[in-house]
């Protein structure tokens, strides 16, 4: 036995010891179970005396790490606390029936968090092959999230969830008769602020009709059709990899009216066509995807349409983009110079995927165009198949014009450098140290090294990039672990 457990131990009524625990009183010993953290172990305290019994069973926060379904069920039907305000479940391939019975014993009682993750291997039984999640109307529940993988998921046809202001749903298939429009409606989630969907299926299209919204982020939804936001309150919206056909983005339509919107990343093909972002005045932000350099008329088309978009929002304070280039040839310049000046931009997030091309040339034209940034976010995305990457090809323009190794720049506000993903290829070492000429008034430098650099690699580089810094610049090193 543990030896805190063996000093609290007694006996009932044989007069062995002392058990000073159990003359405090239930709200004080009901707060240090809580920090239990789990309610497995919670629950075999009452090992300790008869008066530590029933304890666990008035705890209002429940957290369950892979115990058995039947075991959160009958843990949820034995307790006694009538508002349980925050409910975790951890599980592993779970049966949708299991899953199903003991949510609904759940959906009586919580008057708070619930945060569902299911776990599963791969290998394990065909999720079409399995039923769907029934999931209740938790009339109480104030948040919502639902981690499934990829299991299938029935909406509650009818009820209201009264007080619901966060809801998640990633990894579900949905199925049923009630879509996900009928739940989101004003009549069935009055109160909900905050809305975040991802890697979801069944959702071909998405209409969302709110007066309370005022954050939505819909990721991955790579068979999304059509999609109309309705949202007056709404003040942040994320679009990223969505819709069915990036390569005829004209064929996916969406509808955005959000007065109020000061945050939007769409980090997904554009095209004004179809994409209908109405009146937007009030933005602060913008977040887009530009695919740099490409040969192709249809992709050359598109990036132009990208610009456009960032043509209309030049007055936004901060700008994150993702810099994309292809694999192959480069043979069409990109239209940078159509590249509007952001004079007001102090935060500058910028991704880049390379695929072996240089990317020096198209950082440089952004940042000349954001010369009053203050913080900068560098992040060199690793490539799909890293390990088949192949050099620039002979004759790619990538780097042209290629004076952005030589010209001056000044960047006499920047003072915070962020970069992510070093592996230290001869053009990201340029880069820095280029950074470090144009940030004149640079005070805090971090580099994040990529996970796949040597320990020979990182000790040089640390040395290199610390030999061009300044007495007033503080540099922090560190890498990546996943």
């Amino acid at each position: 036995m543990d030896p805190m457990v063996e000093r609290l131990k007694v006996s009932d009524g044989d007069g062995v010891g002392e058990d000073r625990l159990s003359a405090l009183p239930d709200d004080l010993l009901i707060r240090i179970l809580v920090l239990v953290n789990d309610a497995a172990e919670a629950a075999q305290t009452s090992i300790l005396a008869s008066r530590w019994r029933r304890l666990w069973a008035l705890l209002p926060e429940l957290r369950f790490y892979y115990v058995e379904h039947h075991g959160i069920g009958a843990a949820l039907a034995a307790h006694e606390v009538p508002d349980v305000t925050l409910l975790i479940a951890l599980t592993e391939d779970a049966s949708p029936e299991s899953m199903s019975a003991w949510l609904h014993v759940a959906a009586r009682s919580l008057s708070g968090d619930i945060h569902v993750e299911v776990r599963r291997e791969a290998g394990t039984q065909a999720e079409e092959k399995l039923g769907a999640i029934d999931l209740p109307c938790f009339h109480k529940a104030t948040c919502i999230v639902l981690n499934l993988g990829s299991l299938g998921l029935a909406l509650p046809p009818s009820g209201v969830f009264a007080r619901l202001k966060e809801l998640q749903l990633i990894g579900i298939r949905l199925q049923g008769q009630t879509g996900l429009d009928d739940l989101l409606s004003p009549q069935r989630c009055p109160s909900l602020e905050s809305l975040r969907v991802g890697d979801a299926r069944g959702l071909d299209i998405i209409n969302i009709h709110s007066e309370t919204l005022v954050r939505v982020e819909l990721l991955d939804l790579v068979r999304l059709q059509e999609l109309s936001v309705v949202a007056p309150a709404l003040i942040r919206l994320k679009v990223s990899n969505c819709f069915t056909d990036t390569l005829n983005p004209e064929l996916s339509v969406a509808n955005i009216s959000a007065p109020q919107l000061t945050s939007l990343d769409w980090m997904n093909y554009y095209h004004p066509k179809s994409i209908q972002l109405g009146n937007v005045i009030h933005l602060e932000s913008l977040g887009i995807q530009l695919y740099i350099l490409d040969g192709e008329d249809e992709a050359f088309e598109n990036d132009h349409y990208g610009m456009t978009l960032l043509q209309r929002f030049v007055d936004i304070h901060s700008l994150d983009l993702m810099i994309s280039y292809p694999k192959g040839i480069c043979t069409v310049p990109y239209l940078m110079e159509h590249m509007p000046k952001f004079p007001y931009v102090t935060l500058v997030a910028l991704g880049v995927v390379g695929y072996g091309h240089s990317f020096g040339s198209s950082l440089f034209a952004v940042l000349r165009r954001c010369t009053g940034v203050k913080e900068l976010d560098l992040d060199f995305v690793p490539e799909i198949q890293l390990e088949e990457q192949t050099p620039c090809p002979s004759g790619c323009i990538c780097d042209q014009p290629p004076n952005w190794r030589t010209e001056e720049l000044a960047l006499d506000c920047l003072g915070e450098i962020a970069i992510h993903g070093m592996r230290g290829t001869d053009l990201e070492v340029a880069l820095v140290l280029r950074l470090f000429h144009w940030a004149t008034v640079l005070k805090r430098m971090k580099i994040i090294f990529h996970e796949s650099i040597t320990e020979s690699k990182e000790k040089e580089l640390r040395q290199l990039f610390l030999s061009f810094s300044r007495l007033e610049i503080s540099m922090d090193f560190s890498t990546f672990a996943p």
